[in-house]
């Protein structure tokens, strides 16, 4: 599904590259720069950065679905990711996941219809002392029960 890119995003992403001065090596800082301006990097933007860098669309392409950090799919508001690390798994994490998607209505890789939560898994937080642990966006929650899943969710419903 193609879309067209505002004028805005696309000085915006030309202004990155510029930065990096269209240096095919900083490919992976621009990358970041663009996520983090538009939140994802649809085939658009990749192929913006592509154009500006003088490299394959497919460079640009592999890098983003090579690393787990980058997505071509908008995430919510308030982003979930719940960790499925050993540490977090053994303590529960599955049955917490399970209750973030009966409470939100999706799954995982999915956003919710108004664009407030999405849910995903990562692998390690680096805070295996706090297991089961998740991530809403920046912001920490360890020692989770499956109770806490609804109180988190209404903390970031208004």
């Amino acid at each position: 599904m193609s879309q067209k890119l505002a004028c805005t995003v696309i000085a915006q992403i030309k202004s990155i590259c510029d930065k990096y001065g269209n240096n095919p090596g900083e490919l992976i800082n621009i990358l970041h720069e663009a996520q983090h301006t538009l939140g994802y990097l649809p085939m658009e933007v990749q192929a913006l950065i592509a154009e500006k860098l003088n490299i394959p669309i497919s460079r640009v392409y592999g890098v983003v679905t090579f690393y787990a950090f980058f997505t071509m799919v908008p995430k919510g508001k308030h982003p979930i990711s719940i960790c499925l690390g050993t540490a977090c798994y053994v303590r529960g994490s599955e049955k917490i996941l399970e209750e973030f998607k009966r409470t939100l209505g999706i799954e995982v890789g999915e956003t919710t219809p108004d664009g407030k939560f999405s849910l995903d898994c990562l692998r390690c937080v680096g805070a295996c002392g706090l297991a089961p642990v998740v991530m809403v966006g920046e912001k920490v929650y360890g020692h989770l029960q499956l109770a806490d899943v609804k109180r988190i969710v209404k903390e970031f419903s208004d």
